[in-house]
């Protein structure tokens, strides 16, 4: 059988067998009861990483960032969010419809960075008519662009001097910090750099990293009690949860340095596709490649890819994601499947319903 090339998302790794060595060997208890020796070892792991006081383990990034969210602000409290930000599209409206806060969606820029002057402009007076802004959300990696350090400094800066919080969807920080790290600077330090700007970050171990499951939220202590009881009414206590802890030790042990080969077989695919007629490569940073097809072919070039061993999403664009488990073999068997693809198929010539211009 031939082997898949599965390019959706960095969410399909599969453990390393060193990985579910060190899962089978964690030592366990009860995390409800705060006495998982693995889960209370990675939270002080990742807490120090990052420079926090304090981390809590999490089921998945969703709910680490609904808990920092409902953490920061309260019933009718409000957050400003970029319009095509993770937290605000993606996941469920979860601030809305648990913590009764609400969203203040701004428009972003190519790179995921909303203007400093909407942001400022967001910000409500301390008014009975309008909801009280408490907390500013960015997203690094946003689409896979990494957010430079200059725009972290100031917009995190103008939030402080307004009064808000400001938090992180960190859910691939490592990869923003494999991206903007200084020469000589470890993936570690440039991602403790990064979160210094912030109150809290969620990061997340199920992606890049390569864990099966698993998000932490970090903060101050008293961040961190308040999301403890959050994650306890959104269903997120586990018991002997130090299994997944052990994978995500893991991860950061071993796997944080290796994610730049991942950004190099991106940029791999990415010249490789340059001169193919009837694409576009929107956006190649980090682990994410971003396609435009022309003719509302995307649908198309899906399934053709997808009947010879690749597998790729089509949701916002065509979208390839590279990680752990696919190598440069596999990106040339992608290369090569998407070039016979336009050198065989004629517009018009396979069963395409998308009626799109741009797939």
């Amino acid at each position: 059988m031939t082997k898949i090339v599965d390019l959706r998302s960095d969410t399909v790794t599969q453990p390393t067998p060193a990985m579910r060595a060190a899962m089978a060997a964690a030592p366990l208890g009860d995390d409800v009861f705060g006495d998982d020796p693995s889960v209370n070892a990675l939270q002080e792991k990742i807490a120090a990483l990052l420079g926090f006081e304090a981390a809590l383990f999490m089921p998945t990034g969703t709910q680490s960032n609904l808990c920092a969210l409902m953490a920061h602000c309260g019933r009718g409290d409000e957050y400003i969010v970029g319009q095509l930000a993770h937290t605000y599209r993606y996941e469920g409206g979860g601030a809305a419809v648990l913590g009764s806060i609400q969203p203040q969606p701004l428009a972003q820029n190519a790179a995921g960075e909303m203007a400093l002057a909407d942001i400022a402009g967001a910000i409500k007076p301390d008014d009975c008519h309008f909801a009280r802004t408490r907390l500013l959300c960015l997203e690094n990696t946003w689409n896979g662009n990494p957010m430079t350090t200059d725009y972290l400094a100031r917009a995190t800066a103008l939030a402080r001097e307004r009064g808000l919080a400001v938090h992180l969807d960190g859910a691939r920080l490592f990869n923003a910090a494999v991206a903007t790290a200084a020469q000589g600077e470890s993936v570690a330090t440039a991602a403790r750099r990064i979160a210094s700007h912030f109150d809290s970050v969620s990061v997340c171990f199920s992606k890049g990293l390569g864990a099966p499951v698993g998000s932490a939220l970090c903060g101050s202590k008293e961040l961190i009690a308040r999301a403890h009881r959050i994650r306890k009414m959104a269903g997120g206590g586990m018991r002997q949860a130090g299994l997944l802890a052990a994978a995500a030790t893991h991860a950061l042990d071993h796997h944080l340095e290796r994610l730049a080969n991942d950004h190099a077989l991106a940029q791999r695919l990415a010249l490789g596709l340059q001169g193919v007629q009837g694409l576009s490569v929107r956006s190649a940073q980090t682990n994410i490649v971003f396609v435009d097809v022309a003719d509302g072919r995307g649908a198309d070039l899906l399934a053709y890819l997808k009947q010879h061993g690749v597998l790729a999403t089509g949701l916002i664009g065509l979208r390839f994601v590279t990680h752990l488990d696919v190598d440069a073999a596999g990106i040339d068997h992608t290369l090569h499947c998407i070039r016979r693809f336009f050198q065989e198929q004629a517009p018009g010539q396979t069963a395409s319903t998308s009626g799109a211009g741009v797939y």
